[in-house]
């Protein structure tokens, strides 16, 4: 990964970023279509084909995911205000997306704001976030805890189980936000139009629709998105600190990746590899996003990230406060023997 430029920078960035902010109400329309249309013809294939085999099915279903994932960004820049110029309109949208992502909007928007204004943060820690204990505070834990959180970190459960367990039960009641009515009305509202989108699909479909269209699109989709935002946070040379250091804009820019994909991938992914960028400045659509990284070549090559590179990432466990680097459970080992 490309050594970072000095962090003091950071907020000379927001003002450089501020002329990328304004969307286009023909361009969000655009980008909107590209990726419901594509969708739902995908599904209604999908379920035509599964009178001619269910394999064909399952794999129409699966390419079908890659658009989900694009109509979850888009879901995402809707809850940052910056797909459409009007605010009626962002939440709207991202409503009626959350019912096929289920992802009540009002409950995400809310976690994935306290994700951004604590990115980095040691000391607020827990929401909206892949939780990372520090090597301290692992070694601290009793036996039990720490095979527990051995567990969560293992790719097996991160990319395998929590995927679905994130999307399917915890989005159903999100325990966290429901102190206040309008959190609960937005989960319980997203799943009652849930349980109408599965109750029509059994109807025409019946119980193969199910599960070989809607639940295989729906776990496909979820694994690349928790992988997403996975790498963009957990990588070697992030940047995390105590209340006392820790800078909203230092963090934003030094602690989030450039998680460089191929053509095909980025577009699917709807440029959210671009992520310091993202973090530094949430306010600019995700289809300018390239146009940044293209003209500011500074940014083009901060913690850069290939796919190949982003591998590793998954071997990565706890933050060690003293070489300032996200290490695995083994390098945190040497250390202590260290």
């Amino acid at each position: 990964m490309t050594s970072p430029t000095p962090p003091e920078t950071a907020r000379n960035w927001v003002r450089i970023l501020a002329k990328y902010r304004q969307p286009s109400l023909k361009r969000s329309s655009f980008e909107l279509a590209v990726s419901f249309i594509p969708f739902a013809a995908l599904a209604v294939l999908a379920w035509l084909a599964l009178s001619v085999s269910y394999w064909l099915a399952l794999a129409l279903s699966l390419v079908n995911s890659l658009f989900l994932v694009r109509m979850f960004i888009i879901q995402h820049d809707c809850g940052h205000g910056s797909f459409f110029g009007n605010r009626h309109a962002n939440n709207w949208v991202g409503r009626i997306i959350g019912v096929f992502t289920l992802t009540p909007y009002k409950v995400w928007r809310r976690s994935h704001s306290i994700h951004h204004s604590a990115s980095g943060n040691l000391d607020k820690r827990g929401i909206g976030d892949v939780y990372t204990l520090t090597v301290a505070e692992f070694e601290a834990l009793p036996p039990l805890k720490r095979i527990g959180y051995r567990i969560y970190r293992h790719p097996l459960f991160m990319f395998g189980l929590a995927p679905a367990l994130l999307f399917m039960v915890q989005n159903r009641v999100p325990l966290s936000m429901l102190r206040s009515w309008e959190y609960w009305l937005s989960a319980m509202g997203t799943n009652a139009m849930i349980a109408l989108m599965i109750a029509l699909m059994l109807w025409f479909g019946g119980l193969p629709a199910l599960l070989l269209i809607f639940v295989p699109t729906l776990l496909l989709a979820a694994t690349l998105g928790v992988w997403l935002f996975y790498v963009q946070h957990q990588f070697e040379n992030a940047q995390w600190d105590r209340s006392d250091e820790w800078d909203m804009h230092d963090a934003a820019l030094m602690g989030s990746s450039h998680y460089v994909l191929p053509a095909v991938l980025r577009w699917f992914s709807g440029n959210i590899g671009v992520h310091h960028v993202h973090h530094l400045y949430s306010r600019i659509p995700f289809y300018r996003l390239m146009e940044v990284v293209r003209e500011h070549s500074a940014l083009a090559e901060l913690n850069r990230m290939t796919l190949r590179q982003s591998l590793k990432t998954a071997r990565m466990h706890l933050w060690d406060e003293g070489s300032r680097k996200l290490v695995s459970f083994r390098q945190a080992r040497h250390l202590r023997a260290a």
